[in-house]
């Protein structure tokens, strides 16, 4: 196969303006925090070294050169933030209050739709149940873990097999559980819980084709996942709590029952405030269970893969960014709680 030079020009052209585009933004980030501030350091030193050769009072360093210097820092960060941001979640403001070709002002018809549309309310409700077990369920099975494993002989063991479907990604996680949810109609069932029905004398089904139980199905993929995280982070909690604490309470005779409702729990709210909102934020954003395991189908969609079908599959653009405007509104609250806690415990 000859290689023709005129069809590639094109593609060898816009790779070099790549590679070209790449050494500036990457030299100039250098240049703003590494060469100008390296001068900056080397020229007060200079002038440090040049008044106590002379004894003369050594000089101040000026305000506004200090703002200077912390803008070259700034500059990058903000920058990137404007592009990458700020930019983005007002060109999506914007596009939801078009219409589906982004031709067209319709005013909040978009929004309107989300909330009168028949499959758009499953959607709502599925991404509600979402948000209300992952958090939850994944919490208190992180937190029963953590504390029955506390101290135990094969504690690092026992810690790592709950913490490992963590290192396997959601689409990763969602194929695995497409096979133990899987349904072959005659003979052996290749699907795990259709072969424990099956040998228990029931009969098989298509899990993820009955809603809402599919939707329950797919929150276990998630639960299953993200219970090693909050196991992780509560573990370290209650490994954190005053020794003598614990040991004044077994000295006063309480139970088991009363050392965790009266000093664990208290002791791990932040821990447990910490682990809850991430979940919460990271469920509202779930999108790689849903679209690897059904697609959205059987009555299974949820507003971040219900975003992605309305924009990238339907070509309704004011739609699916209606979506996206609705759903970084939910997320905005539980970032406020978020902020007012910490900011409470580092007054307290």
């Amino acid at each position: 196969m000859e290689f023709d030079f005129a069809d590639e020009q094109p593609k060898l052209l816009m790779l070099m303006y790549g590679l070209i585009a790449f050494v500036v933004v990457v030299g100039g980030l250098l240049l703003l925090l590494d060469v100008v501030p390296a001068w900056f350091a080397r020229r007060r030193e200079a002038q440090l070294v040049a008044a106590s050769a002379s004894g003369a009072p050594l000089p101040r360093r000026s305000k506004p050169r200090e703002g200077i210097f912390a803008i070259f820092f700034l500059l990058p960060t903000l920058l990137l933030l404007t592009i990458g941001l700020v930019v983005p979640a007002i060109r999506t403001l914007l596009l939801s209050l078009m219409n589906g070709s982004s031709t067209d002002w319709v005013g909040l018809r978009n929004y309107g739709w989300m909330f009168s549309d028949d499959s758009m309310l499953r959607v709502l409700i599925n991404t509600l149940v979402w948000v209300v077990l992952v958090p939850v369920v994944a919490t208190a099975f992180g937190l029963i873990y953590a504390v029955l494993v506390d101290k135990a002989r094969f504690e690092a063991v026992a810690k790592s097999l709950i913490f490992l479907p963590m290192a396997i990604s959601f689409v990763g996680a969602s194929i695995i559980w497409k096979f133990v949810y899987a349904y072959r109609g005659e003979g052996d069932q290749i699907g795990l819980l259709n072969q424990i029905v099956v040998s228990l004398g029931g009969e098989p089904k298509q899990w993820l084709l009955e809603s809402p139980l599919n939707t329950l199905l797919l929150v276990v993929i998630m639960v299953w996942i993200q219970a090693g995280f909050a196991m992780v982070v509560l573990s370290a909690a209650i490994k954190a709590i005053p020794g003598d604490i614990v040991e004044a309470a077994r000295l006063d005779g309480v139970s088991p029952w009363q050392m965790f409702w009266q000093i664990t729990m208290p002791s791990i709210r932040p821990a447990l405030i910490v682990v809850a909102v991430t979940l919460t934020i990271a469920t509202l954003k779930v999108f790689d269970i849903v679209r690897t395991a059904t697609n959205g189908n059987y009555d299974t969609s949820v507003i971040a893969s219900e975003m992605y079908n309305q924009a990238f599959r339907y070509g309704q653009n004011g739609q699916g960014s209606a979506l996206a405007v609705f759903l970084f509104i939910l997320v905005i609250p539980v970032v406020i709680y978020q902020i007012r806690n910490l900011r409470q415990q580092r007054e307290g």
